[in-house]
């Protein structure tokens, strides 16, 4: 166990030692408490939105050698990209008119321009995105910052995953893998507002909670008998751990997962649709202690735009313009945004080159994030990518470069937070990754 592990016995240790955030039990100073990252997954174009790319219109149908790479699909020449471009905020960095709402935020944020990543293909990209790999063995971000701190809230899981359906094969993407099973992120369907069908079996109607108080006790007394015979089992004590929480849930989480108890106006600010709603719940529950919250835009790849993808986008921005916007509006205005990190992005970019004629393929060669709030630098643009953004070119950051970054953000040196399995030491970044120092404040 690593020495930042090690340290941390208990939640209710972890909550009190965070709260004090010394360097004696963190590895340093945190600047935030929480993490809610917004994932796109089906992968944006990096030139459509934050990182304008003149050169697409002006050699549209040519195949420069700039752009001669080896793609997942056949492609053809340079597709144009037709959004207008702006200077916003006191930075004056551009921003495409596809996001009049977000842009009014371009001074908090980061925008890093010149990530990539390690494969092209939508499952082991949206591994590494999650969990620093892309092979389905290794715990998530959001495990290892569990194992590291801790909850805030011991009557919510302190993970959460939001992402509409049952999308039953993305369960790796928040796995606790061979770190204690209480780390895993905990899976809630958002498709529907209300929070007795948004978390199954929410209110138990066949007893009273005094009687499933002595019930539970009665249940733990008997795992106990036969710990003490047998034992310590990781998974028997997750499975204590998760019936407490359940039990706790059932008062904390009716109330955490009821959007309905917002006003009107708050509401009206998010708007409507999966997306929204999942980030008004990001905010409900970072509100409440929740220390990562992970919000998906859909189930399945709807940025896949391999076709008609100048038709699609302008929809698709107009899905998560507004919604973002809110969620960040509401985080200064209740006090949050400075404890915590927002991440936005996908598990890979797209080409500039067309497929389909019309349609972009996916680039895991160079890609556009951005970060916001929690001690994250505002204003500023992090490196570059090629003059028609096919790939990474200046200050190039990779996806254990971004974990590293948010780990330093919570007070975390990625380095040292380790777990001894099958006779290794295991981290989150493998043996790579460096803090981005010039997106911290």
């Amino acid at each position: 166990m690593s020495q930042l592990g090690a340290g941390f016995g208990s939640i209710a240790m972890a909550q009190q030692l965070l709260a004090e955030a010394s360097d004696e039990h963190l590895h340093h100073r945190p600047r935030a408490k929480a993490v809610i990252q917004l994932i796109m997954n089906g992968g944006p174009f990096q030139g459509d939105m934050f990182d304008p790319k003149p050169a697409l219109n002006k050699h549209e149908g040519q195949r420069p050698d700039e752009v001669d790479f080896r793609t997942e699909r056949k492609t053809g020449g340079l597709l144009g990209c037709p959004f207008k471009f702006l200077p916003r905020g006191n930075s004056g960095l551009p921003v495409s008119e596809l996001l009049p709402r977000l842009s009014r935020h371009i001074d908090d944020m980061s925008i890093l321009r010149s990530v990539y990543t390690d494969n092209p293909n939508h499952g082991p990209a949206l591994l590494m995105l999650n969990n620093g790999t892309i092979t389905p063995t290794v715990p998530s971000l959001g495990s290892w910052l569990m194992y590291g701190l801790g909850s805030e809230n011991s009557n919510l899981p302190g993970y959460i995953v939001l992402c509409p359906g049952r999308p039953v094969r993305f369960s790796i993407l928040w796995t606790s893998a061979f770190l204690p099973p209480q780390h895993s992120g905990t899976y809630v369907n958002h498709s529907t507002i209300d929070p007795e069908k948004m978390i199954p079996y929410l209110s138990n109607k066949s007893g009273s909670l005094s009687q499933q108080r002595r019930q539970l006790d009665l249940v733990k007394s008997l795992n106990d008998s036969r710990r003490n015979a047998k034992g310590s089992n990781a998974i028997l004590d997750a499975r204590i751990d998760a019936m407490e929480t359940a039990f706790r849930m059932q008062t904390s989480a009716s109330q955490a997962f009821d959007i309905g108890l917002e006003t009107k106006e708050c509401r009206a600010e998010y708007g409507e649709g999966h997306f929204a709603n999942g980030c008004l719940l990001a905010r409900r529950l970072v509100e409440r202690g929740v220390r990562f919250v992970q919000v998906y835009y859909g189930n399945g790849q709807p940025w896949d735009t391999h076709e008609g993808h100048n038709d699609k986008v302008p929809e698709l921005c107009r899905s998560i313009d507004g919604p973002i916007d809110a969620l960040l509006t509401d985080l200064k205005r209740r006090g949050l945004f400075d404890d915590t990190v927002v991440v936005w992005g996908g598990e890979f970019g797209r080409t500039p080159v067309s497929e389909n004629g019309n349609g972009r393929d996916h680039n895991h060669y160079g890609m556009t994030m951005w970060m916001a709030g929690g001690g994250v630098r505002g204003g500023y643009a992090h490196g570059a990518t090629d003059d028609f953004g096919f790939r990474a070119v200046q200050d190039r950051v990779h996806m254990h470069d971004l974990h590293a970054t948010v780990l330093h953000l919570l007070g975390i040196d990625h380095e040292r937070l380790t777990y001894r399995y099958a006779g290794r030491d295991f981290r989150l970044t493998d043996v790579a990754g460096n803090v981005i120092d010039d997106v911290i404040a």
